[in-house]
């Protein structure tokens, strides 16, 4: 009976859409969300949290998907009133320090996007670190307008 207790449990654990946890690495990639785009539209934005549980410093090197031919970190800064966009080559992990990435901050740019994003699919991501094994996840696509993930972000 427990066997098959443990199997429901890590079965549901697995299942859930927009969170992973890769225990072994002790990263922890949640909140995954991306927004609805525009027929046509070649790049998209995508959101989620990073989170580095281990005793070490790590990074965030990479993020695939096949929906992109490639995504880029990018960082967004007002400065005297004028909006600005800076590419990231990756994002520092520092332990127990949430990485969140969200519209008007920190977010990935996926680019020459091969299909529109559609509210309710989801979009398959591949994180790849410096030391820890890569995290894949799935992404929520939601509204075209969506600033956050429901429940926060």
């Amino acid at each position: 009976m427990r066997t098959i207790y443990a199997t429901v449990m890590l079965a549901l654990g697995l299942l859930n859409v927009g969170n992973a946890v890769a225990a072994s690495n002790q990263i922890v990639v949640e909140k995954a969300w991306a927004r609805a785009t525009p027929n046509m539209a070649v790049t998209g934005g995508g959101y989620l949290t990073v989170t580095n549980r281990g005793p070490g410093e790590d990074r965030l090197l990479n993020v695939t998907s096949p929906v992109a031919e490639k995504i880029q970190f990018h960082a967004m800064a007002v400065d005297d009133g004028v909006a600005k966009m800076t590419r990231l080559l990756a994002i520092e992990l520092h332990p127990g320090v949430p990485v969140i990435f969200k519209p008007g901050g920190i977010h990935m740019m996926l680019l020459g996007l091969k299909h529109q994003l559609k509210e309710g699919e989801t979009v398959p991501l591949t994180l790849t670190f410096e030391k820890a094994d890569a995290i894949e996840v799935d992404a929520q696509v939601l509204g075209i307008g969506a600033t956050a993930q429901p429940g926060g972000q």
